[in-house]
C-alpha cells in the first residue's frame, strides 16, 4: 500500500493524527478496565477492592515490568463476573475506539482469567458479543473477537480452553497467546495451535516485546503466527527483519505500553521509526490502555513527539493496520479511501 501524501506541517499533524481513520488490532479488552469502572463493577458485585477509591488504584500503576503489570491487571479482572459485566467493560471500550476514530477492532480477550474464577466461557463472550454488535449498529465500528491463551498456565490447560471455547466458535476468528512472555517460548504451545490451525482460527503470538528476536522466529516457524504482537525487538536480528519486511509479516506496537514497562524508557529511542525504515509492516495499538496512559490516539502523539516521524510515517501506519487486519479485501480498500480523503482534508485545511 502506498500515497501520494500532500506536505502536513508538524503543526498539524496531531489534529491529524487524532482524525485519521485506523483499525485497532492489539488491545486486551481486560486492559481497558479504567479505575473507575473496577470500582463500580466491584460495588455491583459485593467485592471489595484493597484500595480506598479509584484514585488510589490509579497510582498503583508504576510498573518496573511485564509481570509486575500483570499481577496488578490479573487482580483487577476479579471484578468481572456477569456478561452484564463484560458487556459494560467492552461497550466502554468501543466507544472509546470510535471517539479515536477506529473503525475496525481486533479484540484481545482472556477466557483462563476469568474461567478459573468461575466465571463461566459463554458468559464472557456472550457479554463482549453484545457490546459488539450493539457498537456496530449505534456507532459503527466493527471487530471481532481473539481469544489468547495465558502463556505461564500449562498446553494441556491452554487445550481445555480451546475445547471449552469451540461451542462459540462463530463468536471469534482467531487465537493468541499473551501473558508472561520470559521462560515461555512458543513452542511451548506447538500442538494447540496446530490444532487451531486445523480449526480454521486465524493465529497471532506475542513476541519480542522483552523476549528475544528467537521468540518471534519461533512464533512464525512453529506456531506459524500471521502478526506477531509486539515485536519490537526484531531490530536487534537484521535476517529477521529482512524475513518480517519480505513477507509483510505485521508487528502490532505499542509504544505507551513499551515505555510503562520499561521496554523503552524513553519512548525517543523507541524502535518504532527503525521498524517503518526497515520495510515492517508496523501499526500503533494501545494494548491495555487503561493501564498504560491512553488509548490509539495517545499513543501517536505520544510516539510522533518523541521520535519527530512525520506525516508520510502516519499515514503508513494507519494503512498498515488496514493491510493487517483480518477483514476482507474490499472493506480494507475503502478504508484505505477514507484515510487518503482524511489526509486531503487536512492538507486543504492547512493552507
Amino acid at each position: 500500500m502506498t500515497a501520494s501524501i500532500p506536505p502536513i506541517a508538524p503543526a498539524h499533524l496531531p489534529a491529524l493524527l487524532a482524525a485519521a481513520p485506523k483499525a485497532e488490532l492489539h488491545i486486551h479488552i481486560e486492559g481497558s478496565l479504567e479505575p473507575e469502572m473496577a470500582f463500580a463493577l466491584a460495588a455491583r458485585n459485593g467485592i471489595t477492592l484493597p484500595y480506598a477509591d479509584s484514585q488510589a488504584l490509579r497510582r498503583a500503576y508504576n510498573f518496573s515490568d511485564l509481570q509486575s503489570f500483570l499481577d496488578l491487571y490479573y487482580q483487577g479482572a476479579g471484578v468481572l463476573l456477569t456478561e452484564q459485566d463484560f458487556y459494560d467493560l467492552a461497550r466502554a471500550y468501543l466507544a472509546q475506539a470510535a471517539a479515536n476514530n477506529v473503525v475496525h477492532a481486533e479484540i484481545f480477550f482472556d477466557p483462563q482469567t476469568h474461567t478459573a474464577r468461575g466465571v463461566a466461557m459463554q458468559t464472557v463472550i456472550r457479554g463482549l458479543a453484545r457490546a459488539q454488535e450493539e457498537a456496530r449498529r449505534e456507532l459503527g465500528i466493527t471487530s471481532a473477537l481473539i481469544l489468547c491463551f495465558l502463556r505461564h498456565l500449562s498446553e494441556r490447560e491452554a487445550f481445555e480452553t480451546l475445547e471449552d471455547a469451540l461451542p462459540f466458535r462463530e463468536a471469534f476468528i482467531g487465537v493468541g497467546l499473551d501473558s508472561s512472555e520470559l521462560g515461555h517460548p512458543p513452542e511451548k504451545f506447538a500442538r494447540v495451535f496446530a490444532r487451531c490451525r486445523e480449526l480454521g482460527l486465524h493465529i497471532v503470538a506475542h513476541a519480542g516485546e522483552e523476549g528475544p528476536p528467537a521468540y518471534i522466529w519461533a512464533a512464525l516457524d512453529v506456531l506459524k503466527a500471521e502478526r506477531i504482537d509486539h515485536g519490537v525487538q526484531a531490530v536487534n536480528d537484521t535476517a529477521l527483519m529482512q524475513r518480517l519486511a519480505q513477507e509483510r509479516i505485521p508487528l502490532t506496537v505499542c509504544p505507551l505500553s513499551n515505555q510503562k514497562l520499561q521496554v523503552f524508557p524513553d519512548l525517543s529511542r523507541h524502535s518504532l521509526p527503525a521498524l517503518l525504515d526497515g520495510g515492517m509492516c508496523a501499526m500503533v495499538n494501545s494494548d491495555d490502555p487503561a493501564y498504560f496512559g491512553g488509548y490509539v490516539n495517545a499513543n501517536f502523539q505520544a510516539v510522533f513527539a518523541a521520535t519527530g516521524m512525520d506525516a508520510r510515517a502516519a499515514w503508513q501506519l494507519a494503512a498498515n493496520s488496514f493491510e493487517a487486519s483480518f477483514a476482507e479485501a474490499g472493506q480494507k480498500q475503502r478504508w484505505l479511501e477514507q484515510l487518503n480523503g482524511s489526509f486531503e482534508r487536512a492538507h486543504d485545511a492547512a493552507r
